[in-house]
């Protein structure tokens, strides 16, 4: 947990700088279905969707009096939005007039199911539920809005973002016990 934040932090940059401004072959074969019904997939990435198992991961967080927990709860998805919109003006990558690499709505969905993940505890149903529904979003994602390419920078960004968080969880339960 501890190793991957800059592992895949350097992997979201390498796969920016590789990818460049425009399309790839693989984005293409994405864009070939776009238009079609896989557009509700977008659900997945909502920000009302997101918002709400934010929300109640908070609520579960607080309930069991886990305050640094509920804290990363907050502040993981904040550091989210704005790690990828700092990186989107760093590589400038376009796609329809918009800023695209990483993805946000996919850093942003990656968050939030993680931090419910550890909210929940890692299960194995939590955890295949939370993957599921992450490879949906992105699905949604890579045919609309963004390239697929956007879609795994927005993954690469968001794990490591939860990891840190995760690996911060840790440290401060260590401390306590300690203390």
């Amino acid at each position: 947990m501890r190793w991957w934040p800059p592992i895949g932090l350097a992997s979201m940059v390498l796969l920016g700088c590789a990818v460049g401004p425009g399309s790839t072959p693989i984005d293409d074969w994405f864009q070939r279905a776009r238009g079609g019904a896989l557009g509700w997939l977008l659900f997945f990435t909502d920000q009302r969707t997101a918002a709400m198992i934010l929300l109640a991961g908070l609520a579960v967080a607080a309930y069991r009096r886990r305050w640094l927990l509920a804290a990363l709860v907050v502040v993981t998805p904040v550091a989210a939005v704005w790690l990828s919109r700092m990186f989107k003006d760093w590589f400038g990558r376009e796609k329809d007039g918009a800023v695209a690499y990483p993805s946000g709505h996919t850093t942003l969905v990656v968050v939030v199911l993680g931090m419910a993940t550890v909210v929940l505890g890692a299960r194995l149903y939590v955890v295949v539920a939370a993957i599921v529904w992450a490879l949906l979003g992105m699905l949604g994602q890579a045919v609309t809005y963004h390239y697929f390419t956007d879609a795994i920078g927005g993954l690469l960004l968001g794990s490591s973002l939860v990891c840190a968080a995760a690996a911060t969880l840790a440290a401060g339960a260590k401390k306590a016990t300690r203390g």
